[in-house]
């Protein structure tokens, strides 16, 4: 009998797919915290050829879905990320004050 390795196996319910797939855009897509300038480094798809894809891939329902998370999250572009973790910064730093 094979003894059991005492490093835990981690597994994945939604593993990601090949970089070269149009599956994988769409994994990215919908990961929070891949902005749309990494998928274009990655991919060469620029934000219109994503949201393209995600159109043509997803449900009506799924793509409104995808559409409205990615509108509210400001994580998704770079320069809305920064902003964002800089006034985060500073609200911690102003209530550490008090």
């Amino acid at each position: 009998m094979k003894k059991k390795s005492t490093i835990p196996i981690t597994k994945v319910k939604n593993p990601e797919p090949n970089i070269k797939d149009d599956n994988w855009i769409i994994w990215a897509a919908w990961a929070d915290r891949i902005t749309f300038e990494e998928i274009k480094e990655k991919t060469g798809k620029s934000e219109s050829e994503v949201i393209k894809i995600m159109r043509k891939n997803l449900k009506p329902s799924s793509f409104r879905l995808w559409r409205k998370r990615v509108h509210t999250k400001s994580i998704k572009n770079r320069k809305k990320f920064v902003e964002e973790r800089k006034k985060l910064r500073e609200k911690i730093k102003l209530s550490d004050i008090d």
